[in-house]
């Protein structure tokens, strides 16, 4: 996941296109969810430090709800308990969105498959992990989230997502206008600004002007499992299974780019566009198959 992640921030070519703004813009750059990240914004010096701290201090507390890797997270309290009393807002937001993208996709997107990447990482038992994989089994509400027996949650595919559009909003509300954020996924406000698409085995394969969108991407073959397969599972079928070396989606918000990202990798051509008929937000999809050839709608 990590290296998944900082692949593609690499990767992708960042620059301001045709701003008309007087004042150079200024970037941070840090460390957040697994992934190098970057907000480039137009700000004084004295301003854009106190952004700076307000920008950190909110992936913390995001950190704090979402991240697998700290084993103090509401997340990874969930998944030890089973049981989350009295969650946050923001985890009963997010989980609302992993069920609509669950349900747009086929069962595609399904944050319950952590259980079988546990096992793969570490030899475990596969065939029993896979029996565990089932959304239909989650509940939630305002008051708790219940997960089934043994039943774990990752949200590693989506929580990017949904960082990056808090962080917006958050600059959004202090009255900036331009804004180009990078929180594993990019949002862009304002603009164009212009981003390269990146795919690990043939380079950068297209460039997007983006101006009050988002846009993620995932490449099963970024990151391999300890036996060879590719990084994403396939909830439905063979763990590895991929129909494309990388999936880009822009949309109008971050946190569906980066959850639709995941689960095409395991459509077809043909469920993709289905899928798409059900995602009216999805503004654009650019396929790149294990040959290099991209396809764009």
């Amino acid at each position: 996941m990590i290296t998944r992640r900082r692949f593609l921030a690499i990767s992708a070519a960042v620059a301001l296109s045709g701003s008309g703004v007087c004042a150079a813009p200024r970037t941070w750059h840090g460390y957040a969810l697994g992934a190098d990240v970057g907000v480039t914004l137009t700000a004084d010096a004295k301003r854009f430090e106190r952004l700076v701290s307000v920008i950190a201090a909110e992936l913390r507390r995001i950190e704090r709800l979402f991240s697998l890797y700290d084993p103090g997270s509401d997340l990874s309290h969930l998944n030890r308990a089973g049981i989350l009393e009295q969650p946050s807002t923001e985890m009963v937001e997010l989980l609302a969105e992993a069920d609509r993208l669950h349900r747009a996709t086929g069962g595609r997107f399904d944050p319950t498959v952590q259980p079988l990447w546990r096992a793969l990482a570490s030899t475990g038992d596969v065939a029993q992990a896979r029996q565990l994989i089932g959304w239909d089994r989650i509940v939630v509400d305002p008051a708790r989230i219940r997960l089934g027996h043994g039943q774990a949650l990752t949200l590693n595919g989506i929580a990017q997502g949904y960082a990056t559009d808090r962080i917006t909003a958050l600059l959004q509300a202090e009255g900036l206008s331009k804004i180009l954020v990078n929180i594993g996924e990019f949002s862009a406000t304002g603009g164009p600004w212009r981003i390269g698409v990146a795919d690990p085995a043939h380079g950068l394969i297209a460039t997007r002007d983006l101006h009050d969108t988002a846009v993620a991407t995932s490449s099963p073959a970024a990151l391999r499992l300890p036996d060879g397969r590719a990084h994403i599972l396939d909830p439905l079928g063979e763990p590895g299974r991929a129909y494309w070396s990388t999936v880009s989606v822009e949309a109008q918000s971050a946190t569906v780019a980066d959850g639709l990202s995941t689960a095409l990798c395991l459509a077809s051509l043909e469920t993709a566009r289905g899928i798409l008929r059900r995602l009216p937000e999805v503004k654009r999809v650019i396929f790149v198959d294990q040959a290099g050839a991209v396809r764009m709608f």
